[in-house]
This record gives structure tokens, sequence and C-alpha cells, in this order.
């Protein structure tokens, strides 16, 4: 009976599409702890704004405004909020937490494969905001420039994680060597000795962790990801967060899997989510009783 019961549930849960009857009624056995705690932390994120909140993005480095759509995160119900909180909060986790929430664990190895593909999306954005405002929109108007920065830094970047200091040095020189070569391409004015080493430093200083430009994209990209959630995939292509606009075609990528993989989550935990949370949030703020489907 016991053997006959799992083999039951693998075989549901390796159907197209799968089957999760067994896998929540097992749920409904088992006291829930790590979810519990994860959705409990994503109540507590949104009760108390962290210095780099939306609210605190400086727009004025980025030289452009957040986009209309940030204004409106309000509007929908708390538990919705909380559930894409903890959405979200799954792009930060610990590797070595072992604490993750029992409803995910099947999607865990996309998630961190997510969160790899963010950090390379963050790298990529930052190196070519600061070469942009080094050598001008002229040569950024060329897709074909724009295209050998991205697959150079795409390339050189991959052992970031590993090494962020030594990959910068490397990005930071072909960076500043094609840069100097699509100027003289297109007959435009060479850098100074001044500019060359002042480019190059900001293109190092990307590896430091209290980079501006570079926590400043990771929270724009994460912005862009939330919205993603909450007005849904054809709204928030229509709109990118300022200092995106040169990966736009790649941040459209990583929404797409990153709402794909949370919806379906979403769509098969809902009501067991919807009981958690309203021992989690306060009466007077649940007004619903079920988390709403995107």
């Amino acid at each position: 009976m016991y053997n006959a019961f799992w083999d039951h549930l693998k075989e549901q849960l390796l159907s197209t599409p799968p089957d999760f009857t067994c896998a929540l009624e097992i749920l409904k056995e088992v006291k829930e702890d790590c979810t519990t705690k994860w959705l409990t932390k994503a109540a507590t994120d949104l009760t108390t704004p962290s210095p780099s909140s939306l609210g605190s993005l400086s727009s004025s480095i980025l030289g452009c405004s957040l986009p209309n759509w940030a204004a409106n995160s309000s509007e929908l119900p708390s538990p919705t909020m909380v559930l894409y909180q903890g959405y979200l909060n799954l792009l930060l986790w610990d590797p070595d937490d072992d604490e993750f929430p029992e409803t995910l664990l099947m999607d865990k190895i996309r998630l961190q494969e997510t969160e790899s593909q963010l950090h390379q999306l963050t790298i990529l954005a930052s190196v070519l905001l600061v070469a942009r405002s080094f050598s001008g929109n002229v040569l950024f108007s060329s897709p074909e420039f724009v295209d050998k920065l991205k697959c150079i830094t795409k390339a050189l970047a991959e052992e970031f994680n590993s090494r962020p200091q030594e990959t910068m040095v490397s990005v930071s020189e072909q960076v500043s060597r094609e840069i100097h070569q699509g100027l003289k391409d297109m007959d435009l004015t060479a850098l100074s000795s001044e500019n060359t080493a002042s480019l190059i430093g900001q293109l190092h200083n990307i590896a430091k962790k209290e980079n501006c430009v570079h926590n400043i994209i990771d929270q724009r990209i994460r912005l862009f990801l939330k919205y993603c959630l909450v007005c849904g995939m054809q709204e928030s292509l229509r709109d990118f967060p300022g200092g995106l606009s040169l990966i736009e075609g790649e941040l459209a990528e990583l929404g797409w899997k990153f709402f794909n993989l949370m919806h379906h989550n979403q769509q098969v935990f809902s009501p067991y989510y919807a009981e958690i949370l309203k021992n989690i949030i306060p009466q007077a703020q649940a007004q619903e009783t079920e988390v709403e489907s995107v």
C-alpha cells in the first residue's frame, strides 16, 4: 500500500501537465514550517521598508524616472503582495539556508538559474551604462557596436561570481579598447587619457558590493520582475524601468521565465498559501481569503 501511494504520486508529478492532487494532500498532513517562515518574512519585508526599497531609488543617478506602473502596486490586495514579495525573496536566497519553502522545492534549481541570470544581466547593464556615459549616444546608436560590447561582456563576466575583481579588470580593458576603436571608426573625438582612466576605474568599481551603479541596476531589475507579477508581462514590457533600455531583450526573456515559473506555482498552491496568510496578515489588512491568481 505504501509503495503504491508513492508510485502514484510519482506518476502524477511526471505527467504532462503535472498533477499535484496527491502532493497537496501530503501538504495538508505536514506542518509546513519552511513555507510559513518564508511567507512571514515576506510580510515583514513589506511592512519594514529597507533603504533599497522603491521609494528610495535615485532617478537622478540614472538620469530617468521609474515607469508609470511603479506607483500602482498598492492597489493589489495584501495577501497577493506578500506572496509576490516571497517569490522575489527566492532570488536572494542564501544557498547555505536549508529552510527552502516546501511548496517550491521542485522549482529550486530553476530559481537558482534565474538568480544567476539576474546577476549576469546586472553586470551587463552596469557595464553598458558606464560605457555609454563616456562614449556618448552616437556610438551607442549603432546596434552592431552595442551587440559587440554585449558579447564581450557576457563572455568575460561568466566568472564574475568566483573572480569579481579580476573579471572587471578584463572587462574594463576590453571595453575601453572597443570604445576607442569605435570612436575612431565613426570619426568621433577620442577619449582623453583622463577620461579613459576614469572609464576603466568606474568599470573596475562595478565589482564592489557598495558600487552605486551596480546596486541600482540590481534594484531596477528586481523591480521589473516584481511588476511582471503585479501587472502581467504584456503591461510590464511596455514600460521598462530607467537604465535598462540596452538590455530590454535579455530582460524580457528573464521576465517571462520568472513569471511563468511563479505563475504556475501560484495556480497550484494558491488555496494553501491563503490558509497560511490568514494567520500571518492582521485581519484588518487581509480583505481577501484567497490569494488571487495573475
